[in-house]
């Protein structure tokens, strides 16, 4: 895609497909929330009921829970995640940021590189992901783990796969000289 670029692989086409069918399904957040993150705020923030009913709809849509919400995180964990949020009036602030990420997107330039080693952690119910080729044209991918499980909240559904893949990526640094700290 682009001049001097390889043509977009069978599976890099399968990537953008996969991207427009969730965009048009469970895209509209994220442009409400990139065009006109204030209104939705205000909307958000003057209701809890509002809050909690915009922010679980996420956790069950993007979770691996088959639709049963509270199986994967339980009410307790629930209602906390929207406490913060509504408690510390942060929601504003979290919905600013598509804003921002739309008027500033990140874009790279041609042959671009990112050099510090890479790793990703793909849960099955994550949102879209580009394939490991695509992330490869500008990231050092030392480590690529697809998951049995889980979703796009992961810390939250499935920790213990997340902290070890976490740990596994880290291991081998360090016994990097490059790596240790000087004294």
């Amino acid at each position: 895609m682009g001049a001097g670029l390889p043509p977009v692989t069978v599976e890099e086409q399968a990537f953008l497909e996969k991207a427009a069918a969730w965009t048009a399904t469970e895209g509209a957040y994220a442009h409400l929330q990139g065009t006109k993150p204030q209104t939705l705020a205000y909307a958000l923030t003057d209701s809890p009921i509002g809050l909690a009913a915009w922010m679980i709809e996420k956790f069950r849509s993007w979770s691996d829970c088959d639709g049963d919400v509270e199986r994967t995180f339980g009410m307790d964990t629930l209602l906390t995640d929207v406490s913060l949020y509504w408690f510390s009036n942060a929601l504003t602030s979290s919905l600013r940021l598509y804003k921002e990420n739309r008027l500033f997107p990140l874009a790279f330039e041609t042959l671009e590189r990112v050099s510090p080693p890479f790793g990703v952690a793909l849960f099955p119910r994550e949102l879209p992901m580009p394939p490991r080729s695509w992330v490869a044209r500008v990231f050092d991918v030392q480590r690529w783990t697809s998951m049995p499980r889980g979703g796009h909240f992961a810390a939250l559904e499935e920790p213990s796969l997340l902290v070890e893949d976490i740990r596994a990526f880290f291991r081998p640094m360090r016994s990097r000289p490059e790596t240790r700290r000087r004294m």
